[in-house]
């Protein structure tokens, strides 16, 4: 095999959380009386929660917001997020997603995460994902979020393989970029990224075709 282990994203790629990110920022962008539009969240794809506000806040023109005030509203918009996230079941990861996983470790490829957010754990579990993957690196165990492949090279060391013999697959350009800082090859699943990408799929049972053949 080409490749010895694989370490996708979380959000966009096995569950689909944007709405509730949405939601969330949509709430707070309002009460700073800050336009914020379905468009400038699709620019929040892969970043950390910390730069996703202050992407938000390049349309603020009120007075200038405090560190500390900051930290509360990130605190904010993540209870709102974390309580919207409480709905999530295992039917929010679809029967393609869970078989092909299990296709890929049954053809001896190890598995991981690598995502920025730090609501994996809890996402996983809801979604009663967490024993599909052998090691899980996120928000909560690094201090540069993507484009720095700081999180792929964590997971990569958690699995104990060399960042060459991993593939990472992803749905945002900056995880495309982290995954080639990072020494790894990186698959594109839909548009983000894919023009940069060493594979590109448009469904994620394509991965079976890519690495089972």
């Amino acid at each position: 095999m080409q490749y010895k282990a694989i370490i996708f994203d979380l959000d966009g790629v096995l569950v689909f959380t944007d709405k509730y990110h949405y939601l969330a920022w949509k709430k707070l962008a309002d009460r700073l009386g800050i336009d914020f539009t379905e468009k400038d969240n699709d620019r929040l794809r892969g970043v950390s929660r910390e730069e996703s506000f202050d992407i938000i806040l390049e349309k603020y023109q009120g007075d200038p917001i405090p560190e500390d005030k900051k930290k509360e509203y990130l605190e904010e918009k993540n209870d709102i997020y974390r309580e919207s996230l409480g709905e999530m079941t295992k039917d929010d990861v679809t029967d393609e997603v869970r078989k092909t996983l299990l296709g890929l470790r049954e053809a001896g490829y190890r598995l991981a995460i690598g995502s920025s957010s730090k609501n994996t754990a809890y996402i996983l579990e809801r979604c009663e994902l967490t024993d599909a993957f052998d090691k899980v690196a996120d928000g909560t165990m690094i201090t540069r979020s993507k484009p720095d492949p700081e999180v792929f090279l964590k997971a990569a060391q958690f699995l104990g393989e060399n960042p060459s013999d991993c593939l990472v697959v992803e749905d945002a350009d900056a995880g495309i970029t982290a995954a080639h800082a990072a020494g790894m090859d990186a698959v594109a699943i839909g548009a983000a990224g894919s023009g940069r990408a060493d594979y590109n799929i448009s469904s994620f049972k394509e991965l079976l075709d890519i690495l089972c053949e």
